[in-house]
């Protein structure tokens, strides 16, 4: 209030505006300044408005919350603005200003008749309908009254600024109607307006998408019980020696924005997956990202500045064609699916350095799963101004010792982990889709191989595979043709066979040159019209072998196991009706433009 000497009364001061915008449309009524009801020499300044959108070409709520936005900001201004002139008048050392009186004034220059008494106008308001108030209004009055228990819960113009950002007069209204829309369809609890923020911008503030969307992920969040992992969850000793990253610092100054480094080349995502299986690793991954939404609101906080997202450095030195192992590919998709469906917009920037020849077959397979607007912070890096590159994002002073730099990075190295680490394979196949909808079984027998024949349209193809010896002993062979083999017979098991075929097979298995040769297409010679582009390999039981081979001419590849070739002073063994050896393999061909 400033204090003044007032000549006129209480009922000529009120001043009141009543304006009606598009006839029948729009009535807004704002009551601004008055004289104090128990001193005259008092002048109150008020702000107060009544809102009646009666129709509006359908858009009414749309027009209640644009014009109650615009006017609470109006109000914090108008407050500003009050306070700075109030201030200037006392250090100027004014204490008397002589009220405003104009000389032409009549009743008929005002918009509202203010010689009628206040008793008429008392009455014509308790005569007077209520109003019917908006989202927006019961929005802004849930707010303040939730601010009393929690500052930080309302919309106002500091909040929104060291919370959430700039945001456009719409962009806030939408996040105000989702906000009070969940809270009357969902009776739990509802993430803060920061989250609420990240669903809008990855649904283009389409509020009934983006609802959709929190819904689902909050009854995700209850089933896998989410919100308690971070204090329920012990990573396996396994994952936390040979996963290879860790939260590091934060990027370049400026932004402080939390910084994860990933040495993704480093990472044996099939010895990962056969040592704790694919639900540790999720949780794993959950746990790190739920660890990224802390750091955020930390930052937030500290810096006085919104901080919603982090950055990602993945450095793929040593990445090579074991990373395309199909398993570890499904397994990487469905976290990125997972991560794009409940943690949208938290992947501020993503940093790929020393990038090598294989990246783009990999960048192929996931791409597609990673949304467009977030494919779009992909920073790629292939060559060798690596540090240049990256002290463009990060303080040289962060920059890993692994990458040229001179910080400390405490990013386990990773490497391979131990076969002796591994799950049995049954446990494996039972508790992991993954595996068990990938790898196929096979049984091989004496004189009997097992053989996959692969037809190669194109040259510069990449033929890959991946198996396990489950029981006894087995050679691996890699052949080639240029004819094209049709349908591979599909051998019978010796104990079906007649004591005849098994004796037959049984002798057909001690001559070398029968191992030679291959069963889809035995007219095929060896060095004539065959040739082996991998040569024999033996594997006994537990090993597990991964590899791939350059296809350089189209044509017909085989892959073949078979039972090893007994030494001349091995006894000769009629008994044929058990599995000599069991195995399970996978294999896949890729395509040659993915390597161009």
């Amino acid at each position: 209030m400033l204090q003044r000497n007032q000549q006129i009364s209480y009922e000529e001061m009120k001043q009141e505006t009543g304006r009606q915008i598009v006839p029948s449309k729009l009535l807004f009524t704002t009551t601004c300044t008055s004289v104090h009801p128990e001193n005259s020499d008092w002048t109150c300044f008020e702000q107060n408005a009544s809102l009646d959108v009666k129709s509006f070409f359908g858009f009414e709520s749309s027009v209640e919350k644009l014009a109650v936005k615009h006017y609470a900001a109006n109000l914090a201004k108008g407050k500003e603005v009050l306070e700075y002139f109030i201030a200037e008048l006392i250090k100027s050392g004014t204490t008397y200003i002589a009220p405003f009186t104009d000389a032409n004034e009549s009743a008929a220059d005002s918009a509202i008749d203010v010689s009628r008494p206040i008793e008429e106008e008392e009455k014509e308001k308790k005569e007077e309908p209520p109003r019917r108030t908006s989202v927006v209004q019961q929005c802004m009055l849930n707010a303040k009254r939730s601010s009393i228990d929690d500052p930080e819960a309302k919309l106002e113009a500091e909040y929104i600024r060291r919370f959430l950002g700039q945001l456009s007069a719409l962009e806030e209204s939408r996040l105000c109607e989702l906000k009070y829309g969940l809270r009357n369809t969902h009776k739990g609890k509802l993430p803060n307006d920061a989250h609420l923020l990240r669903f809008l911008r990855a649904r283009e503030f389409d509020v009934a998408r983006a609802s959709e969307m929190i819904l689902k992920s909050l009854l995700w969040r209850k089933q896998h019980n989410v919100d308690k992992i971070l204090q329920e969850f012990e990573p396996p000793a396994v994952l936390l020696q040979f996963f290879p990253g860790c939260w590091h610092h934060c990027d370049k100054k400026g932004r402080h924005v939390p910084l994860f480094v990933l040495r993704l080349g480093q990472l044996d995502m099939k010895g990962l997956l056969r040592a704790v299986g694919l639900e540790a690793i999720v949780k794993f991954t959950l746990s790190v990202i739920e660890q990224g939404l802390l750091k955020t609101a930390e930052a937030t906080k500290k810096l006085g500045v919104p901080i919603s997202s982090w950055t990602l450095l993945v450095d793929l030195e040593g990445l090579s064609m074991r990373h395309l192992w199909r398993p570890g590919i499904q397994a990487l998709l469905r976290i990125i699916e997972m991560a794009e469906a409940h943690y949208p917009e938290t992947m501020g920037l993503v940093l790929i350095a020393r990038a090598p020849r294989v990246f783009p077959v990999l960048w192929t397979l996931i791409s597609p799963f990673i949304d467009e607007n977030t494919r779009k912070k992909f920073m790629i890096n292939s060559g060798e101004a690596v540090l240049t590159e990256l002290s463009k994002y990060i303080d040289e002073q962060y920059l890993p010792e692994f990458l040229g730099g001179t910080c400390l990075c405490m990013a386990p190295e990773g490497g391979h982990v131990p076969k002796n680490l591994y799950r049995p394979v049954e446990e494996e196949i039972i508790d992991d889709e993954i595996l068990s909808s990938t790898y196929q079984p096979a049984a091989l027998y004496k004189g009997i191989p097992h053989e996959v024949v692969i037809k190669v349209p194109t040259k510069g193809c990449v033929l890959t595979w991946d198996f396990d010896v489950l029981k006894g002993d087995c050679e691996f062979v890699l052949y080639y043709t240029e004819k094209a083999i049709d349908t591979p017979p599909t051998p019978h098991s010796p104990s079906v066979l007649s004591p005849v075929e098994r004796v037959t097979a049984a002798i057909g298995s001690s001559g070398s040159v029968q191992m030679s040769a291959i069963l889809c297409d035995p007219k095929l010679t060896l060095g004539i019209d065959l040739s082996m582009e991998e040569k024999p390999v033996q594997f006994t039981e537990g090993d597990s072998m991964q590899g791939s081979h350059y296809c350089s001419r189209s044509g017909t590849y085989i892959l073949q196991w078979r039972h090893p070739e007994p030494t001349p002073s091995q006894s000769f063994d009629f008994s044929l009706s058990h599995h000599k050896c069991k195995i399970m393999y996978y294999y896949e061909l890729l395509d040659s433009a993915d390597f161009r």
